[in-house]
């Protein structure tokens, strides 16, 4: 099972019992074990790379203010996560 697909049945288990899944909570564990690069690289780096290419394409007025909403609406920990982070 690819990663995409694991995640999806996670969110799944979760959104069904309430719960991570066991996988998740292991995977929450190993990450917090991480060396710091590690660590950044496998949870903020990703999602922070999308938001800034998105922010030069749009280029906002209130650059700082366009990333954190992206990051709030894309964030891939939350379940509702969808959005293109226009601003508002």
């Amino acid at each position: 099972m690819n990663n995409d697909n694991q995640n999806n049945q996670e969110r799944r288990e979760e959104s069904t019992t309430g719960l991570p899944s066991s996988s998740a909570s292991a995977r929450m564990i190993e990450a917090q074990q991480l060396p710091i690069r590690a660590y950044l690289d496998q949870t903020v780096v990703p999602i922070l790379l999308t938001g800034m290419s998105q922010l030069v394409k749009d280029r906002p007025a209130n650059p700082v203010e366009y990333l954190a909403h992206f990051l709030l609406k894309n964030n891939p920990m939350k379940e509702s996560g969808t959005g293109n982070g226009s601003g508002s």
